[in-house]
């Protein structure tokens, strides 16, 4: 079996601060911006692997009333999975993404499984979470 990831979803209550954010600060290039039945969803994909597309959701797309209004709550809450990324300069990304305003988690520190890593939460709340590049 030869699997490759495709795309992954990220739960956003604002597509439009979601979209400054992963695009303008996170440097993701739009890919799709789609409007359908009353929601909108944006697809983005890092620039150095454009075959991942980061699909940016609202909670009530394509689930019941019920289950939209349960995701929108764990969102507020903070309480649903980010997205990891992985970069060659943890501490010049640190601190373009500081200077955006967005509301830091984690400065840069070791952690205890070995890797250097931060996080921040993006404008819905969920966390984002940097993790620098390990040498080949």
């Amino acid at each position: 079996m030869n699997l490759t990831l495709s795309h992954c979803f990220v739960t956003v209550h604002d597509p439009d601060l979601a979209l400054a954010f992963y695009r303008d600060v996170l440097g993701l290039e739009l890919r799709n911006d789609v409007a359908a039945e009353g929601f909108r969803w944006l697809t983005l994909s890092p620039p150095t692997q454009p075959d991942i597309e980061i699909v940016l959701v609202e909670p009530h797309a394509g689930h019941s009333q019920e289950d939209g209004d349960a995701l929108l709550a764990l969102l507020t809450k903070g309480s649903l999975n980010g997205i990891n990324f992985r970069t060659p300069d943890l501490d010049g990304t640190f601190e373009k993404v500081r200077a955006s305003g967005a509301e830091v988690m984690q400065e840069p520190m070791k952690q205890f499984w070995g890797v250097r890593d931060c996080a921040f939460r993006d404008p819905s709340g969920s966390m984002v979470r940097i993790t620098e590049a390990r040498p080949a």
